[in-house]
């Protein structure tokens, strides 16, 4: 594969000006193409991780650079005092691909979430409730603000940031008889607010069935059914949106990741009982709507339509599965690896001890994967992959897994 030229060398080191907010390693990535990238120092790897289910288009695209090269000789910012012909285009497409109704622009997935919170609360509200809840669940990630930190379900995540808001209720994934019994009786309760698969959590699926229950309870109690689809939406799982495999159409949907290909936009898509519930100046964003970040939005629809990266997300992803199944059967026999699940190019491989080290391990073979909720294995690369690249971050990763389980504990 030819490469671009890369930018000068320059070793991977801590800077002592950046805040540590971040467990880096030794690497810093120079220059990318397709579903390879390259560091500093001229290591080429095959990308898994996909800048964490963002990169749709990979590295590098033909059709996306330029497109965004033109959009920055014309305007990059001006403000949402003006009317913004790009918002509107992004806005009528995703109207069409969700069967949804508006569109709120934001510029990343934790302000998605937090938009999406504050339409549940003035829903209740505009109903009379002083003090809306709304349920949540376990392994949940919506974010690291307070608000989408305290809807978090990850105690880590949380710690040395309490008091948390209040107003959520915590309830187990796929699990009705609990939802109901957690909400009887309770009036303030306003939406329920999940992720169709949970990312950070671990790369947990919603069951379809479950889906399709929490619909006909919202509709039932005249409540908000908010699916965060931040890191599954976007074709990740073959469908533009993953609840859609359940039939359904929620009323409030977040959006970011994917959306912009690596230019940063979040998007709140909202059906009729949720599209009017903001009035003007009851929310905004300085960023949000940018024509730069809406020429990124339409181009990476475009491009993904013209080129059918739905139906290769469901066809590569399930032949990375396959190969992975294959190259694991034997620490799946044994119970080293309890579950290969996602769908999709939205992959997670659950093992039976904590992984960490894999990250580095992987790197160091070629690979850049991530490693999330201690145990599981993340693989979110870009909707571009080819069967042949699925294949070889199997031929890589595969042994490196059936290594650190023969090592002890």
């Amino acid at each position: 594969m030819t490469a671009p030229t890369p930018a000068s060398p320059a070793p991977a080191a801590a800077s002592p000006h950046v805040m540590p907010t971040y467990g880096r390693l030794p690497i810093a990535l120079s220059h990318g193409q397709g579903c390879h990238v390259w560091d500093t120092q001229g290591k080429q790897y095959l990308d898994a991780l996909g800048g964490i289910a963002v990169n749709t288009l990979g590295h590098n695209h033909p059709d996306l650079v330029p497109a965004l090269q033109h959009q920055l000789t014309q305007l990059i910012h001006t403000s949402n005092y003006y009317h913004i012909p790009l918002q509107e285009a992004l806005a009528a497409k995703l109207v069409a691909l969700s069967g949804m109704t508006n569109v709120f622009f934001c510029s990343t997935g934790l302000e998605a979430n937090e938009a999406a919170l504050k339409l549940a609360r003035k829903f209740g509200h505009d109903k009379g409730i002083e003090r809306p809840e709304v349920v949540v669940f376990d392994k949940a990630f919506h974010g690291r603000s307070i608000a989408t930190l305290s809807a978090t379900g990850n105690p880590k995540v949380q710690a040395g940031f309490g008091p948390l808001v209040e107003g959520f209720i915590r309830v187990p994934l796929n699990n009705m008889d609990a939802l109901e019994k957690a909400t009887a009786g309770n009036p303030n309760v306003t939406a329920v607010f999940v992720e169709a698969i949970q990312g950070e959590g671990g790369v947990n699926p919603l069951h379809l069935d479950y889906l399709r229950q929490l619909r006909a309870l919202c509709d039932a109690r005249d409540w908000l059914l908010m699916i965060d689809e931040v890191q599954c939406g976007m074709g990740r799982t073959g469908k533009w949106f993953a609840h859609q495999w359940a039939g359904i159409v929620p009323d409030v949907m977040p959006l970011a990741k994917g959306l912009g290909s690596g230019v940063p936009v979040g998007a709140v898509v909202a059906g009729p009982k949720a599209a009017h519930i903001f009035a003007v100046g009851n929310h905004g964003s300085t960023f949000g709507g940018n024509p730069l970040a809406m020429r990124a939005g339409v181009e990476t629809i475009r491009i993904m339509e013209r080129d059918g990266l739905l139906a290769n997300a469901a066809s590569v992803g399930a032949h990375l599965k396959a190969a992975l199944e294959a190259g694991l059967a034997t620490e799946m026999a044994n119970g080293g690896v309890k579950e290969i699940r996602g769908l999709g190019l939205m992959l997670g491989i659950d093992l039976a001890k904590p992984c960490s080290a894999l990250v580095q391990r992987a790197a160091d073979a070629g690979l850049l994967i991530s490693v999330t909720a201690d145990t599981v294995v993340r693989l979110v690369p870009s909707l571009i992959l080819s069967a042949a690249e699925a294949d070889q971050i199997a031929a890589i990763l595969c042994p490196l897994i059936s290594t650190l389980l023969k090592e002890s504990a």
